[in-house]
């Protein structure tokens, strides 16, 4: 049954997305009379808060342009030079998909703004649903980083650490979830997902949704599970934690709860201990009703996998969010990964949209910062165009460029809905050439089809330009698997050859022109051992990303993160022949 509270929320998505321009128009213009005398916006607007002045003087930013004021309120200024509402702390990017962590700051509206965005995007799915709050509890992977201090005395943290801290989520989390704090806040991650796994487990009857963050965390979880699950029934069926669990909370939790239940820990090891791990969600936890997780943008690429160990079960992506800010929300949470839009709410920040040029062979080209290109209004933008994303917040990021290439995909009432697209700054680029996250999940998804008739599974891939010898060449790393069992069979040379000849062709027009003349080199797909991806995602944890953060990097930049990769690989293997 539909509470009051769902009801309440999808009446007001309704007024939101019908009133669209004006609300956008308030939003901007409370947010210029707010701070137009700030430091920062008193050299462009001197003091005036009008619409078009904003738009002809404000320049359009990136992080760089920011930082330095950013820098000086963490470093103890008062935060007047940026923005006018006191600065209550900072939010702490991943940096894995484009870099360095950045610092964006937090005020109690953008406070408010989440908790107000949580009710609304979670309407929609309790519309198909039904209140799953009602109904039992959620399996969702959870993990905590430390906070930073920073020398003004502010905290800064990620955007879900900050959620997980929140009175409001601790006081609803015995109730609503199978995962007790202290394993959320354990600093080692393996540990706390362990314990995780482990409490979801014994509290498997009453599980009604699996999930986290995004799609690879809750594979992380289903390839640790395929690990540990002997260890996880032994606990189970002894009512004792693992030795190797040392932290203090967790084994405070889990004395609270744990008795030996042999019965359920023979139930367990019975669904584990089979041939095929297809369908395995729904075998351990059948009432869960789908899987809610991040499955767009970079996430897309592990779709097929979660699909096999979720088989029939629905994967739900229900927001659009970044440190940013808050964009929009799924309405339609039963349509396919690759067929979601997220609806726009006009009310969460000041949208202006960037106008990027489709090429014919369907690459994407970026006008540069100098273009004198007028930026589209939310409500002005065109079905099947794509933009880049420039917002202007509450929190003082004005006409700053997100970095994310969104297509028009439609409109519900007036409102906008965004398909993602990809991370403008996330390109392969030997020369002149440039090519884009788009391009590139296309060319391997063309070429991990080779794959399929040898009931092959390609788990992971990244990129990275070797230069180290001229002309350089772009190499993936792939990570495969079997799809009957954990290992795959020794891969056929001509197979993995044929797969580097497929992406190269399924490349753009100017990566085959380039390759021919013998600007680059031939592609190289290296193979790596299976857990080698699982030990770059420890790797840039150990480094302050926090587990329910992580974005594996479409290309790699650090020479750490490439080390660990290199090390792992058991298979090199190069296009024979320039592309058609």
């Amino acid at each position: 049954m539909a509470t009051n509270g769902y009801e309440c929320e999808l009446k007001m998505i309704e007024e939101l997305t019908t009133n669209a321009e004006q609300i956008q128009d308030e939003v901007l213009g409370e947010i210029l009379s707010r701070n137009a005398g700030t430091e920062y916006l008193r050299g462009f607007l001197h003091g005036q808060t009008e619409k078009q002045l904003f738009k002809k003087n404000v320049p359009i930013v990136t992080y760089e342009d920011l930082k330095p004021y950013i820098d000086r309120i963490a470093n103890g200024e008062t935060s007047d030079i940026l923005l006018a509402e006191p600065i209550t702390g900072f939010f702490l990017s991943s940096g894995t998909s484009g870099g360095q962590p950045k610092l964006m700051p937090v005020t109690a509206e953008v406070g408010n703004k989440w908790d107000l965005f949580r009710r609304l995007y979670e309407s929609p799915v309790i519309k198909h649903f039904d209140d799953i709050n009602q109904a039992g509890k959620r399996l969702e992977l959870m993990f905590a980083r430390p906070e930073i201090e920073t020398p003004s005395g502010l905290k800064a943290a990620s955007v879900s650490t900050s959620i997980y801290s929140g009175s409001n989520f601790r006081t609803s989390l015995p109730k609503l979830y199978t995962s007790p704090v202290e394993t959320i806040f354990c600093p080692d991650p393996n540990q706390g997902l362990y314990c995780q796994l482990l409490f979801g487990l014994i509290q498997r009857d009453e599980v009604v949704k699996v999930g986290s963050v995004f799609a690879s965390t809750v594979l992380r979880g289903i390839k640790f599970l395929e690990n540990h699950w002997q260890e996880l029934c032994y606990d189970i069926k002894t009512g004792r934690l693992s030795d190797w669990i040392t932290d203090s909370g967790c084994r405070n939790a889990a004395s609270l709860v744990m008795k030996p239940n042999p019965e359920q820990a023979d139930l367990i090891e019975n669904i584990c201990n089979c041939k095929s791990w297809e369908g395995i969600i729904r075998k351990l936890w059948p009432k869960a009703r789908y899987i809610c997780c991040i499955c767009t943008g970079i996430m897309r690429q592990y779709t097929i996998e979660l699909e096999f160990y979720c088989r029939g079960l629905p994967l739900v992506s229900d927001l659009y969010a970044c440190s940013e800010a808050i964009c929009g929300i799924n309405l339609e949470p039963l349509r396919k990964p690759c067929d979601v839009s997220y609806t726009f709410l006009p009310n969460m920040a000041y949208f202006e949209f960037l106008p990027v040029k489709n090429e014919r062979d369907g690459s994407i080209e970026m006008k540069s910062n100098n273009e004198d290109t007028e930026l589209v209004d939310l409500v002005n933008v065109k079905a099947g165009q794509c933009y880049e994303l420039i917002v202007t917040t509450c929190a003082g990021l004005y006409r700053y460029k997100v970095g994310d290439v969104l297509m028009v995909s439609g409109f519900y009432n007036n409102a906008p809905q965004f398909q993602f697209v990809e991370r403008k700054n996330v390109i392969l680029s030997v020369d002149q050439e440039k090519t884009s996250e788009t391009d590139l999940f296309k060319a391997v998804t063309e070429a991990k089809a080779l794959l399929d008739p040898l009931r092959l599974i390609l788990t992971e891939y990244t990129s990275y330009v070797d230069t180290s010898s001229a002309p350089g060449h772009y190499v993936l790393f792939w990570e495969i698997k079997g799809k009957e069992g954990k290992h795959c069979k020794e891969l056929d040379p001509k197979i993995m050859v044929e797969c580097c000849s497929r992406m190269e062709e399924s490349l753009h027009y100017t990566y085959k022109i380039y390759r021919k003349r013998n600007i680059i080199a031939a592609l190289e797909i290296r193979v790596v051992k299976q857990g080698s991806f699982e030990a770059l995602m420890d790797y840039y944890v150990s480094k302050g990303t926090s587990l329910s953060q992580y974005k594996k990097p479409s290309c790699i930049k650090s020479e750490e993160a490439l080390k660990i990769l290199d090390s792992r690989v058991i298979g090199k293997y190069f296009s024979p022949k320039s592309p058609l």
